[in-house]
């Protein structure tokens, strides 16, 4: 497990850039933390880390559930879902099988049953500014 400590939003976007060279293709990347941990902040810069989109380009899929960047780089939120049932209706299974995507799943740990046993977990804890930073390969 690696751990990093960033003080700003603009070193949490550098973070998500340095990440996203030692990302695989494909990978799946499931973001965990609480509301407003940092979450999204993380994947504008693993989004630009993978010449996918400036970090002004990438917000919170929250209402619209998967937002694509790039050719293969997609970013999920599951918050808003409830079931297991709706997470399956969303067809992430074939996002998994592409074999150039990373999946960047905010919120994919409330569906574990769900998720590849094969994936990169992120856990971000925020405090004020500070977030600390934690990247498993499982």
């Amino acid at each position: 497990m690696q751990r990093f400590h960033t003080s700003s939003e603009e070193e949490t976007i550098a973070l998500g850039e340095r990440l996203a060279a030692g990302l695989p293709r494909p990978c799946v990347v499931l973001l965990i933390g609480n509301l407003g941990a940092g979450k999204t902040t993380l994947v504008k810069g693993l989004a630009l880390g993978l010449g996918a989109a400036v970090p002004d380009e990438v917000t919170s899929p929250t209402f619209t559930l998967i937002h694509e960047y790039g050719k293969a780089v997609y970013h999920v939120d599951l918050y808003r879902l409830d079931t297991a049932r709706e997470v399956a209706s969303l067809g992430l299974d074939e996002f998994f099988d592409r074999e150039d995507a990373v999946m960047l799943i905010e919120w994919g740990e409330r569906f574990p049953e769900l998720m590849p046993t094969d994936r990169i977990e992120i856990r971000i804890e925020g405090h004020g500014d500070e977030r600390e930073i934690s990247v498993a390969k499982l």
